[in-house]
């Protein structure tokens, strides 16, 4: 299920690409086509795979393990509205399958985080936070069609929750717990870190929206204590690990230019703010230098786990040596290839795409590699 979740949401991302070049669907079609076909499935995919670690517990149940296929269904049927296909009631059933869905998911959490054996690692609680941001970011939805004068306000709160609160805060809390794995370097600070910074990250992520929506003033501090945590986390890499270390791999090169990325578009947001760039492509820019670095250093570390699981094998080990070959490099073109779309030079679509079909070819290459080289040793 992980590794159809982790590949679908590359052909996603891919496809989308292709749409934007094209110029074909509006933008809400490949926003909601990334955002509810490819990112939403993932991450309550890899939460059902992370939340049984924080916790000292037994795997996910089977239900909760289907949960990201109605999600990604589901969210075709947002994306088919945008394209033009589909009436609004195809977009309001949409919205509540994923709330429904969200609040079960929500429930399990809780559920499991009681359940643990001692006291549970505290990024189960930005896995919370998160979700709860996506319940209300989707209760959104039919308010639009109820409070029509308030539509543009709601559709920009929505966004923002989706984005920096579900998206955000998913990946913030993911990465503390993941980078560290990928060096084999425990982070100690991580989980005290994690405690005191959520607060500072849930008041960031309201006030962004609500200063999207309503008052942009208060989006410049959401943004300043959204930077905090991001540049909290990031000065703790370097002075454990160092910068050398951390660019040497190609996962964790990734990675730390996910959060790179994350802080750039804050910046770029704060610039859209007071009107000194536009704010039009700033959710391909968001894509493109934080969600693709992000998806291709955490695929390269995790997709070997999830191919080859239990003990470290050659196998293992041949396939992330595969995937992780080249990571800076496909970082540096998403994180260049989203400065540039954030300052509205859609060239930049032609670095992304050049960065994902790098890391495609190195997925080819690792899923053929691997099963050569059993077939040789048998």
């Amino acid at each position: 299920m992980l590794i159809y979740l982790g590949i679908s949401a590359l052909a996603v991302f891919l496809s989308t690409l292709v749409l934007l070049v094209l110029g074909e669907p509006s933008l809400l079609a490949t926003t909601h086509l990334v955002f509810a076909v490819a990112i939403l499935p993932l991450i309550f995919g890899a939460i059902s795979y992370f939340v049984p670690v924080l916790t000292r517990s037994s795997g996910a149940h089977r239900t909760v393990l289907l949960v990201p296929l109605l999600l990604q269904a589901s969210g075709f049927l947002a994306f088919l509205y945008f394209f033009g296909e589909l009436g609004k009631g195809a977009l309001n059933f949409s919205a509540g399958v994923g709330l429904l869905v969200s609040i079960g998911f929500a429930g399990w959490l809780v559920f499991r985080a009681r359940c643990t054996f001692g006291k549970p690692h505290p990024g189960w609680r930005w896995y919370l936070a998160a979700v709860a941001f996506l319940l209300v970011g989707l209760a959104l939805v039919p308010a639009m069609t109820l409070w029509p004068a308030w539509r543009h306000e709601l559709r920009l709160l929505h966004l923002h929750l989706n984005t920096l609160g579900f998206i955000g805060l998913s990946a913030i809390g993911t990465l503390q717990v993941l980078l560290p794995t990928v060096l084999s370097g425990p982070d100690t600070e991580a989980a005290a870190r994690l405690h005191s910074d959520l607060p500072h990250a849930v008041a960031g992520v309201l006030l962004c929206g609500l200063g999207a929506a309503f008052c942009w003033p208060l989006s410049m501090l959401g943004a300043a204590l959204l930077s905090y945590v991001g540049c909290r986390l990031g000065l703790s890499w370097l002075r454990r690990y160092g910068l050398r270390t951390i660019f040497d791999d190609g996962a964790s090169a990734a990675l730390a230019t996910a959060l790179c990325g994350f802080l750039l578009l804050l910046v770029f947001g704060i610039a859209h703010g007071v009107g000194l760039v536009s704010g039009h492509d700033a959710v391909s820019a968001f894509m493109t230098a934080f969600l693709m670095p992000l998806l291709s250093g955490a695929l390269s570390q995790l997709l070997p786990v999830w191919r080859f699981p239990g003990r470290r094998t050659m196998q293992r080990e041949q396939m992330r040596e595969l995937l992780v070959a080249g990571g800076a490099i496909r970082a540096l073109l998403f994180i260049s290839a989203g400065s540039m779309l954030a300052l509205g030079y859609r060239e930049g679509l032609w670095l992304s795409a050049a960065g994902l079909l790098f890391f495609l070819y190195a997925l080819i290459r690792s899923f053929c590699k691997p099963s050569t080289l059993m077939s040789q040793k048998d």
